[in-house]
């Protein structure tokens, strides 16, 4: 298992289309994702547990990720949140 804390940088926090945006490329993964914010601990593949998350600009989350590809997986959604959560093209 590999976790990590990160700080969420855009204007609207994990909400909406950030939030799809994120469970999106979670759910490209075969590792167990999870995404907390302070005691509350989600399925990163779960829109509404996401949202639920009520995670706004600068608050700090943890992922926790556990598969084979964690790894691989952990990287893409940090460097997905230190982009601001825009899709990226190509």
């Amino acid at each position: 298992m590999v976790e990590k804390e990160i700080t969420i940088k855009n204007e609207t926090g994990l909400h909406a289309r950030p939030a799809n945006i994120f469970v999106k490329k979670a759910s490209s993964f075969n590792s167990d994702i999870k995404i907390t914010k302070d005691d509350k601990t989600v399925n990163a593949k779960s829109i509404m547990g996401v949202m639920s998350l009520g995670a706004s600009k600068g608050s700090t989350v943890k992922l926790q990720v556990e598969g084979d590809d964690e790894k691989e997986a952990i990287k893409a959604l940090i460097e997905l949140i230190d982009q601001g959560l825009t899709e990226q093209e190509g």
